[in-house]
């Protein structure tokens, strides 16, 4: 069996210094008071292609023989090691092939292509999009660097632990997203001994890294076959064998969160640290807020492991987190169908400082009766306090009045 060993990754430190950005790790003063805890971010979405996956990338490459950089490279990459393995084996000479699955999303195939990499698109899972890399490895002769379950991708995604027990010697807590489990193996290795916990976290519809630690048979993941995921980068249904060892003898827990619990989280990076993170880059937040009598006064390191997120999937996160909030929402409005009834509401609204996006007036398809008509708004707000003043005013009216959706 192959095994990692912390002077891996302390050698890997070496090779790597001065080739990649030491991201910065802050003090989040708004997420401590959140929270309860500690909060400091670790801003691996500040790497160049905007991942982590930088450091086991190009770790891997520096170790090729001759033969093997003359032959080229591939991978099976849902976008942030394919961008990684491009980027430096650019930089580098070597030839990179990058077998992707076929709803990658479009920034990660156009930017893995900007650096000069081919691009496979096949499968809509990593499993069979890793069958067509092997097969491809083999009829080519390319070398495959595994995106996860290579001791030296593992060495290298290690360095960011290194990196950020200098940024924060007082840590305790390290967040860790997880799919197949190479950057938490890489994690718990380099800080062996350092008394961190590291906990590890997964999206409910990809949770095998989590039903190996506790040992469940009932996976939470068991109906996910044709089901996407905001949090592509970590959507793996099994550890690797060189991993699974590792989290089952070093992780201290390992946490599942949902897909709204994920999407909150990225929609509150931007509004409140000003920083784009990817779904799988956030997972870690969310299973702080989730969690958070758990970590409350305690140090905690989230990882912000990535932030190459479609922009129509962050416009869609954006819409959903302010109807969430109630600051954007859609009211259902049933009034007297009469002269000047129409601009009675608006006016009342404006009045209440609401801002009108859209409105729908319905005379024959949705009225109630004969002699009432139906409005559907949507309306900017502040919030929730302010939906229902909205509401109470309205009915104050004579009007008849909901949310929907």
């Amino acid at each position: 069996m192959v095994v990692v060993q912390q002077q891996d990754i302390l050698d890997a430190q070496q090779r790597l210094d001065g080739l990649l950005i030491k991201t910065p790790c802050l003090h989040s003063v708004t997420l401590s008071a959140l929270t309860g805890a500690n909060v400091y971010l670790k801003f691996e979405n500040q790497q160049f292609t905007a991942s982590f996956k930088e450091r086991g990338a190009l770790n891997c490459l520096l170790q090729l023989t001759e033969a093997e950089r003359s032959g080229g490279v591939i991978a099976m990459s849902a976008g942030n090691h394919a961008q990684a393995l491009a980027y430096h084996g650019q930089r580098l000479g070597i030839p990179t092939c990058i077998v992707m699955p076929k709803f990658t999303p479009a920034t990660k195939v156009a930017q893995t292509r900007i650096f000069g990499a081919e691009v496979v698109l096949h499968g809509e899972q990593f499993d069979e999009t890793r069958s067509h890399a092997l097969s491809l490895a083999q009829s080519r002769g390319f070398t495959l660097i595994h995106p996860f379950d290579d001791p030296r991708v593992i060495a290298g995604q290690g360095t960011v632990a290194l990196e950020v027990l200098a940024q924060v010697p007082d840590m305790e807590v390290m967040l860790v997203p997880v799919g197949g489990g190479g950057l938490v193996s890489g994690v718990c290795l380099a800080l062996a001994g350092q008394g961190v916990d590291i906990v590890g976290v997964q999206m409910e519809r990809y949770a095998g890294a989590t039903d190996a630690f506790h040992q469940r048979t009932d996976s939470a993941a068991a109906s996910t076959k044709a089901v996407g995921t905001v949090a592509e980068g970590i959507a793996v249904k099994q550890p690797g064998s060189v991993t699974l060892p590792i989290i089952q003898k070093h992780v201290n827990d390992m946490l599942l969160v949902t897909e709204q619990q994920v999407e909150q989280a990225v929609f509150e990076l931007l509004e409140i640290e000003k920083t784009v993170v990817e779904g799988a880059g956030a997972a870690g937040l969310a299973a702080l807020q989730t969690h958070s009598e758990r970590f409350a006064g305690r140090n905690v390191v989230v990882l912000l492991t990535g932030g190459n997120i479609d922009m129509m999937l962050l416009s869609s996160i954006m819409q959903r987190g302010l109807v969430r909030d109630q600051r954007l929402v859609r009211l259902m409005v049933e009034m007297p169908d009469v002269p000047g009834g129409l601009a009675k509401l608006t006016t009342r609204l404006a009045e209440l400082d609401c801002n009108i996006i859209e409105i729908d007036h319905q005379r024959t398809f949705d009225a109630i009766t004969a002699k009432s008509t139906l409005v559907e708004l949507v309306v900017q707000m502040r919030g929730e306090e302010q939906a229902q003043q909205v509401l109470v005013a309205l009915e104050q009216m004579g009007f008849s009045a909901r949310l929907v959706g």
